[in-house]
């Protein structure tokens, strides 16, 4: 008899879907209020969840969706910062997807 782990679900800001936790990425809000991106999802902080893709990210800036998160007015620079260490990520993660070497298994 075995029992199957539930993995935690998390809602994306921008699409509205809800997701296993692991497919999201963490936006975080630190104690001083500086909000950064969380890719180990253990950092001390309140966190919003995003998708890994751009659209997400632009749907929860013009829905305002880290703002209601956060409680927080969220500047257009946190934005751009935001948008470039998610482009940072996405090609870590296609550079981790395609090493060489792997074509044949």
């Amino acid at each position: 008899m075995s029992v199957k782990k539930k993995s935690p679900q998390r809602q994306c800001v921008g699409c509205g879907e809800m997701k296993n936790k692991k497919d999201l990425i963490r936006i975080l809000k630190t104690a001083e209020g500086e909000i950064i991106l969380d890719a180990t999802g253990k950092k001390n902080g309140r966190g919003a969840y995003l998708c890994f893709n751009r659209e997400c990210l632009e749907r929860a800036a013009k829905g305002r969706g880290l703002e209601r998160s956060f409680k927080m007015p969220v500047s257009a620079e946190v934005y751009e910062r935001l948008r470039k260490e998610l482009e940072t990520v996405e090609n870590e993660q296609s550079a981790v997807a395609s090493k060489p070497g792997d074509e044949g298994r």
